[in-house]
């Protein structure tokens, strides 16, 4: 059996690349006369943007510093031993960028070993320990200070989580085993299985505490000063730390049931990591953390090896570097200041997008439409709106009524916008009213103003076509809710300029968006994709296979909601509407379902309604609808919509629509809602072989979203 050292040394061979993490060991005289402690930093050498992480070279600093702190510890030179991080940063976990490196499974089961190996020798040392919390901590950050005997986390904490689920793996470091021996089955599975399911949702420092994560919480000014003053107290037996009893009856199963039901209204049995997970903290009922430390490293290993993992790495990847850096963008240099913006439309999206604008840009943002109702309509929704932040203390007073002062509105386009450097409109989805809007625009803002659309469908070359200048028109177009769906698709018209594209990337940037440049195509990238989706899934339906069965037979994709109910968020006529354009441009692949046009002129918002508190097919549209007599299969019906997709996706790319499938799953992930561990859409087409058995080949190279080959 190799040793740790042997084991991560060997890794460190795999990855030369890696930022390696040392781990400084300093000695401080504790208050109280309390003794000496060994007190060890994590460090990678960089500020606060290139967090800390744990690589094999990283693993192998951490223990040669607990060699030396052991040896102390021996000879009674020390009382206790204590881990903290650099400013801001305790630690985030494993480094990704070594994991997508590994090719063999016996070299993904040392990494969780070697992990293990070394987070163990912390809870053995000879003296109690400590880890101080002092900052971002996720992942192994987290897990490193659950090895400690006790812990302290500063209220100034802003993101502290165990994201494995959320990325295809477990906690494979002791998160499974040690949380819920430590605060229970239930908690641990909010954190671990919940928490990392919905979006990867953070922990604050209070959260922290309250759980009973963190022993005590402390400000941050003196956050490392009153831990070691705590650290004292506990060693000299002044403050005793009393954890409450775990329940290692029903309770704990009770729990762990629930747990699975939380991962099936997720992924639907699709993705791997959360069953995993809850079948080690199933596991741990008896506290033996060792068959847990074991499971977790088979776990850890056969998920590295997983094309789950691969692809929720690469969807992590590109939400994180390639949505920072837009392909295709013009230098940003060529972007022009944003000192006023206006919007032209004071219907609810467009009085998102106003709110928007004034919360990121922070300058005047002025709305404008057919009568004076509608514009204090829309302004008095933005106020609304920002009174509900300063209720919440997402925002104080003062913000509050610096920002209401930003919001006007006003019937006179030429005093509302005759100073405005971008004007956004968001009126009715149809060509000739958004071309009348443009040339009512034109002749009244100043010769470099960007007129940007929100359309979602319309070709904005022939919105911009009867302008004296074409070339400073965009598309930007949001997704709703504006204001938690991150893409914003912008749109280059034949004639639109760098300038005018480099300051919608810009303006993108500060409100926040992830932008990906589209070519001027029907219905750009989103809209045309789940189009081609809901078509066939709606074909499906109308030509006999019970509704039912059809959201059924597509759980497996793990959808974040399935096809009927996303219908109903979109909203049927809008549905509709972009299913005509698309079948105007593409008439050979698109259709437009009669049933849906029957559901819109019935006014109808879907096909269900609430009854008793559930969710129900609507009768009354019911009525509505003609069905024929084919009934597919589950697998008939999945592989139907995926080809149809797998098609779609291979003529856009053809088309150019985007620069590579990489922008099309960036688009899908935070557009759509497209399920993280799928990778997007390509990862998982390439992966069940629709992408080779559709279009001869798959989308992404091996090792993009794969092992290596």
């Amino acid at each position: 059996m190799s040793t740790t050292t042997e084991l991560l040394q060997h890794g460190a061979e795999l990855f030369p690349g890696e930022v390696v993490t040392t781990a400084h060991v300093r000695h401080l005289d504790l208050p109280l006369q309390a003794g000496k402690l060994a007190l060890i930093t994590l460090d990678n050498g960089f500020d606060h943007t290139k967090p800390t992480t744990f690589g094999p070279g990283s693993l192998l600093k951490l223990s040669a510093a607990l060699d030396q702190v052991e040896a102390e510890a021996a000879e009674g030179r020390i009382v206790g031993a204590a881990i903290t991080g650099k400013p801001f940063i305790f630690a985030v976990g494993a480094d990704l960028k070594g994991v997508e490196l590994l090719k063999e499974h016996a070299d993904a089961l040392a990494i969780g070993k070697g992990g293990h190996e070394v987070f163990k020798r912390i809870a053995a040392l000879p003296v109690p320990t400590f880890a101080f919390y002092n900052g971002a901590a996720m992942g192994g950050g987290v897990e490193v200070g659950l090895h400690a005997t006790y812990r302290t986390v500063s209220s100034g904490v802003p993101a502290f989580s165990l994201p494995e689920v959320f990325l295809g793996l477990v906690p494979g470091w002791g998160g499974c085993s040690i949380l819920p021996n430590l605060i229970g089955p239930s908690k641990a599975i909010k954190v671990i299985i919940e928490n990392s399911m919905n979006q990867n949702k953070q922990l604050k420092g209070k959260d922290v505490f309250e759980l009973g994560i963190a022993d005590a919480i402390f400000e941050p000014a003196d956050f490392l000063e009153q831990s070691l003053l705590w650290a004292a107290k506990v060693l000299k037996g002044d403050v005793v730390v009393e954890r409450e009893e775990i329940d290692r009856g029903k309770a704990w199963d009770d729990a762990v049931a629930w747990g699975r039901l939380v991962a099936d209204a997720k992924v639907h049995g699709a993705a791997p990591a959360a069953y995993k997970a809850l079948d080690i903290i199933a596991r741990v009922k008896d506290a033996d953390l060792q068959a847990g430390f074991d499971a977790e490293d088979a776990a850890l290993a056969d998920l590295i090896m997983s094309g789950e993992l691969r692809s929720g790495i690469y969807a992590f990847n590109l939400v994180q570097r390639r949505a920072k850096r837009p392909v295709g963008a013009p230098d940003k240099s060529l972007a022009r200041p944003v000192s006023k913006v206006g919007v032209v439309g004071a219907g609810l999206m467009a009085s998102q997008l106003a709110l928007l604008f004034a919360r990121r840009l922070e300058v005047p943002v002025v709305l404008t439409d057919i009568d004076q109702a509608r514009v204090d309509k829309g302004v008095g929704y933005v106020h609304a709106e920002i009174d509900k932040l300063l209720s919440k203390g997402r925002i104080g007073k003062d913000k509050a009524n610096r920002l209401k002062g930003l919001v006007s509105g006003s019937l006179d386009k030429a005093a509302a916008f005759g100073d405005a450097d971008f004007v956004i409109e968001a009126v009715f989805e149809e060509m000739g009213v958004k071309q009348t809007v443009f040339a009512d625009l034109e002749n009244v803002v100043s010769p470099t103003c960007v007129l940007a659309t929100n359309t979602s469908s319309l070709s904005v070359t022939e919105m911009a076509s009867k302008l004296k200048h074409p070339e400073r028109v965009v598309g930007f177009h949001f997704f709703n809710p504006v204001a938690i769906l991150p893409l914003l698709e912008i749109v280059r018209g034949d004639e639109t300029d760098d300038a005018s594209l480099a300051t919608a990337f810009a303006v993108s940037k500060k409100l926040k968006k992830t932008s990906v440049l589209c070519k001027d195509a029907p219905a750009f990238v989103v809209n045309r994709i789940l189009t081609r989706f809901m078509g066939e899934i709606q074909g499906i339906i109308d030509e006999g296979t019970p509704i039912a069965d059809v959201e059924k037979a597509v759980e497996p994709l793990g959808l974040p909601m399935s096809p009927i109910v996303l219908l109903e968020l979109v909203g049927p006529a809008i549905a509709l509407h972009v299913s005509e354009t698309l079948r105007g441009a593409f008439p050979e692949r698109f259709t437009v379902s009669e049933n849906l046009g029957k559901v819109v002129k019935a006014g109808k918002r879907g096909f269900y309604t609430w009854v008793d508190g559930q969710q129900v097919l609507d009768p009354e549209v019911l009525e509505l609808l003609t069905f024929g007599d084919t009934v597919l299969t589950a697998e008939q019906v999945r592989a139907r919509a995926l080809e149809a997709v797998a098609q779609e996706i291979g003529l856009m790319l053809e088309e150019g629509v985007v620069a590579e499938a990489q922008d099309i799953d960036l688009c899908m992930i935070t557009g759509a809602g497209w399920p993280f561990h799928l990778g997007g859409i390509t990862p998982y087409l390439d992966r069940e072989g629709v992408s080779e058995r559709v279009n001869g080949k798959p989308f992404l190279a091996p090792g993009v979203a794969s092992v290596p080959a």
